[in-house]
């Protein structure tokens, strides 16, 4: 029996109410995680790739991305809650061994992603002119910036749906595709960068001198390889989620595209809180760039460069939030409440083990890590002084990462959300502009590395404390 099919029985058993043995319990949470965090350390190791492709046009390359990064997370953020405010009900829905119900779900939230991210990416493309300059960026920078901001916010509906798609086959316990994908898009990212970053260049190719043909974009070919590399994910990802053979598959009966306001109803409850979370988080990432383009062009690409290398360390903590959110929201769908509570803390635990070796990796590594990224040396040296700041924090980080996770699985989004921004806000945000001053970049991640650990421990006592009332099904 394949690792597959035995994952499929013990997703059974939970909707069925089979008793579940720990060992049973951890084999699950295992087969769920795994795939998704192989996918995101893959990932990972190709915007390391990436990165560096950037890096070697020089820092001020580095720093036109690095300026609207933010901007392209508050983007994601707002795209990453309008899905699961519909995947999340997919997830309850199978639990319930109801399928068809899923199936409406899928159908309307195409739909209503499809508007959100037009409207998103339309705002966007608008002010991407003047953008740069209200984050405080050089006159050097802020036309490189501009351009590539505009051409992210053209492809935003391929962001859009590829995070939906992944997140709605996750829903159905489907982890293998959105992880390959994953690896596929950051694949065809770098081999479209090679091509469209560089200009038409000799090589050498298994000792032999070879013409390599390049369009010498800069800047804009790495925009334009990340929406090309997104777009063919997308596609592929929305084709096996909507019809190849699985619960979810959209040729088994007809429906209504046409949202609904019970299911768009649901959707904000589960992705409003979200959405405005993340856009106030995401506004003070915004917040902390202002603080550090003062700093200078080599503090931005070494605060660029280490968000990159501090992602190998927490990007597995999202793999395991990915498994955390589909066995709490079909545990509770199938209202095995206790089991539910059993299935956190199994994915905490694991998180938080791994974002342990992970800093631990981060601090040993992160000279390394940095030579791969850029030639600067100034930028090196400062980048490995926040990194090695950061690797304390990542336990707790992780710990934060996936009970906010097992709160989405249960639909209860808006105390996590608090929480979340009074902790950037109240603790991050303000010890930074206090420190950076005296203390440079060094000061901002110092802010940060504090900020993560009371923001594990806030999550951890709430988890502990959590009592999940009986509620109506959605």
């Amino acid at each position: 029996m394949n690792r597959n099919n035995k994952k499929d029985i013990l997703l059974a058993m939970i909707r069925k109410g089979a008793p579940m043995t720990f060992s049973q319990q951890a084999r699950l949470v295992l087969s769920l995680a795994t795939p998704a965090i192989l996918a995101q350390l893959t990932t990972t190791m190709m915007q390391y790739i990436d990165a560096s492709m950037v890096g070697s046009l020089g820092a001020s390359a580095s720093a036109a991305i690095g300026l609207v990064e933010t901007t392209m997370w508050l983007m994601g953020s707002i795209c990453s809650a309008a899905a699961a405010g519909f995947y999340v009900q997919v997830s309850h829905q199978l639990g319930g061994n109801d399928p068809a119900r899923a199936r409406a779900t899928l159908r309307q939230g195409i739909m209503s992603v499809l508007v959100v991210s037009l409207l998103l990416g339309m705002t966007v493309l608008a002010i991407s002119p003047f953008l740069p300059r209200w984050l405080g960026g050089g006159e050097d920078i802020c036309s490189t910036s501009s351009v590539y901001i505009a051409i992210i916010s053209l492809g935003l509906p391929a962001f859009q749906f590829s995070m939906f798609g992944y997140g709605m086959l996750r829903s159905s316990g489907n982890m293998v595709v959105p992880s390959v994908m994953s690896v596929v898009m950051m694949a065809l990212d770098v081999f479209f960068n090679f091509f469209l970053i560089f200009p038409t260049r000799p090589m050498e190719v298994l000792g032999t001198q070879v013409m390599m043909p390049g369009a010498g974009l800069g800047v804009e070919g790495a925009a334009i390889g990340t929406v090309s590399a997104e777009a063919v994910a997308a596609t592929v990802t929305m084709y096996i989620l909507c019809f190849r053979k699985g619960e979810l598959c959209l040729r088994q009966d007809s429906g209504r595209f046409l949202p609904t306001w019970n299911v768009v109803k649901n959707a904000m409850h589960i992705g409003l809180p979200m959405g405005l979370q993340q856009t106030i988080m995401t506004s003070a990432y915004i917040v902390t760039t202002i603080i550090i383009a003062p700093l200078g062009t080599i503090a931005i690409a070494a605060n660029s460069f280490g968000i990159i290398v501090e992602s190998l360390c927490y990007m597995p903590g999202y793999g395991v939030a990915d498994a955390a959110t589909t066995l709490v929201g079909q545990t509770i769908g199938a209202g095995r409440h206790d089991l539910m509570k059993r299935f956190a803390w199994l994915s905490v635990g694991l998180g938080v083990a791994i974002m342990s070796v992970m800093g631990v990796v981060m601090y040993v590594a992160s000279p390394f890590a940095m030579a791969m990224m850029t030639p600067s040396l100034e930028v090196r040296q400062l980048g490995v002084e926040v990194l090695r700041i950061e690797a304390f924090a990542e336990p707790m980080f992780g710990a934060a990462i996936i009970c906010y996770g097992v709160f989405v699985g249960a639909a209860k989004t808006i105390a996590p959300s608090i929480m979340n921004l009074a902790s950037m806000w109240g603790v991050r945000i303000t010890l930074a502009a206090l420190l950076a001053p005296t203390m440079g970049l060094r000061g901002v991640w110092l802010a940060m590395c504090l900020e993560l650990c009371f923001r594990g421990m806030i999550f951890l006592v709430k988890l502990w404390t959590w009592k999940l009332k009986p509620q109506k099904k959605i």
